[in-house]
């Protein structure tokens, strides 16, 4: 895979040169038979990807939008909510729902460390009333993967409403969504799909829409009901990202290709070499282990190390681009949040 920049923050990510082909041609109808085929093959890809049967709606927005249609599709405002938070991310997902009203219950872990499936069952028991989870599968701010498959297990006997965002691992870390009980899993083109941001990828249960059909927040822009409405005629409500979509259906090729699995393997491969380099170097990886992620790593820096003057040496010497997250301890380090590709570190390090 060859790719025309070394941007290694945590999303967007590069994109292969033959998904930068395929976005060179000419606009097309978005209402006419080939957006229509485009769309319907986006659907069936990202579904297998998704491993669901469930609706799989497509929306012009970032991974964030998705999230909040979520929000605004299934909580009536006063509902009660549980979020489980270990990362900025998680904090967001919060936000989101106590923005439309949700009295939003936090279930929090210190930075770092996953959420445990026997404190979510412990607090469910708690609040019988609280009907949706809100769980983030890939915290990218401290580079964790939660146990997703547990967590989902215990939320759906508990017979509640497993809501998960999966912007940052869906289709580079594997997800069953239908065999763990997903109702609502939500990702976004701009990470593991290789396309560029403009798109959210939003998977939907029966249960999901049961709950859809009840709630009463307001929505226009982010309905899913018309979503799949629009979609079983092959189109949008809105307009588009209409390149993106070439992108993302050029991604999907790709992923196929070279098989989920194989995908999958890659990554960790990735991950295991870039979390060995920066370990030997002096730096402290951020997550637990046994829950680091495949698709970005955290770390602190070596004591003495300042990561502003490192970030510009690898962009101006190396071109490799960083991110610098706000998630510093107490000693004052900053936290150098990077994906799994990490060409050009080690030697700027040293």
């Amino acid at each position: 895979m060859t790719f025309q920049s070394q941007l290694r923050i945590p999303g967007p990510t590069p994109l292969p040169e033959r998904v930068l082909r395929s976005m060179q041609r000419p606009m097309i109808d978005h209402r006419g038979p080939e957006f229509a085929a485009i769309l319907a093959e986006i659907t069936a890809g990202a579904r297998r990807v998704f491993k669901t049967k469930n609706d799989l709606l497509l929306l012009t927005s970032s991974g964030t939008g998705g999230l909040e249609s979520a929000v605004a599709n299934l909580v009536s405002p006063g509902d009660q909510v549980v979020a489980a938070l270990c990362g900025n991310f998680g904090e967001r997902f919060a936000a989101l729902a106590a923005a439309y009203g949700a009295d939003v219950v936090r279930l929090e872990f210190e930075w770092g460390q996953p959420v445990d499936p026997d404190d979510l069952r412990i607090i469910l028991e708690r609040h019988p009333n609280a009907r949706i989870v809100l769980l983030t599968h890939n915290e990218t701010s401290t580079g964790l993967t939660n146990p997703l498959r547990e967590l989902a297990r215990v939320a759906r006997d508990a017979e509640r409403l497993v809501v998960v965002d999966g912007v940052s691992s869906i289709s580079s870390i594997d997800i069953e969504a239908d065999a763990w009980g997903i109702d609502v899993a939500v990702s976004g083109s701009q990470k593991g799909w290789m396309a560029p941001p403009g798109l959210a990828l939003v998977s939907v249960s029966e249960r999901a829409w049961a709950q859809q059909a009840k709630a009463r927040s307001p929505r226009f822009y982010f309905d899913w009901k018309e979503a799949r409405t629009w979609a079983e005629k092959g189109m949008t409500p809105f307009t588009p990202a209409v390149p993106v979509a070439f992108a993302l259906q050029e991604g999907l090729h790709m992923l196929e290709e070279e098989g989920l699995g194989n995908v999958y393997e890659r990554h960790a491969r990735l991950a295991r070499a870039t979390q060995a380099g920066l370990k030997a170097l002096g730096f402290e990886l951020f997550a637990q282990d046994g829950y680091r992620s495949n698709t970005v790593t955290s770390a602190l820096p070596p004591g003495g190390l300042d990561v502003a003057a490192l970030r510009k040496l690898l962009d101006t010497r190396y071109g490799v681009v960083l991110e610098e997250l706000d998630i510093a301890p107490a000693d004052g380090r900053g936290v150098a949040a990077v994906t799994a590709s990490v060409q050009g570190i080690p030697a700027a390090a040293r």
